[in-house]
């Protein structure tokens, strides 16, 4: 049992690093190559869509991890899990600290009330979820060791 919640939670943390992982370096440069109007509609409704679905997979990968670690407690790998959810830890707090302020405030924007500086601060939200990214790969490929 303990085998398939491992396999389990190691499948739905990386489809979460795969969905982040086109956002930055499929959807967003797709979007940003759209004249000025369309691109930033999209990113709205992207924000919103995925504003809707990520924190319960961010918040659920987590808990899978959790029980992952608690349930293995004294088996192989198990410190790679733990410090997996660290780093799962890290990617929430870096969403509500940096990312959830700037998409909350982004999904809301039409080309008559957007501020002036929203290019400026949707960079700011695309380097942010490059190091959100990075953190969460980290954590899929610790699960993916503690596999082995």
């Amino acid at each position: 049992m303990l085998n398939a919640l491992e396999v389990f939670t190691t499948v739905v943390v990386g489809l979460m690093v795969g969905v982040e992982f086109s956002v930055a370096f499929v959807i967003n440069p797709i979007l940003n190559a759209l004249p000025e109007d369309s691109g930033q509609l999209g990113r709205a409704h992207g924000g919103r869509m995925l504003g809707a679905l990520m924190p319960v997979w961010y918040i659920g990968s987590l808990v899978l991890v959790a029980v992952w670690a608690i349930a293995g407690w004294h088996h192989d790998g198990t410190g790679l899990a733990v410090t997996a959810g660290a780093l799962l830890i890290l990617s929430v707090i870096m969403s509500l600290l940096l990312l959830v302020p700037i998409n909350n405030r982004g999904k809301t924007w039409t080309p008559e009330n957007r501020p002036a500086d929203w290019k400026q601060q949707m960079n700011r939200w695309d380097r942010f979820h490059y190091i959100r990214v990075a953190v969460i790969i980290a954590a899929f490929t610790l699960l993916v060791a503690a596999l082995a």
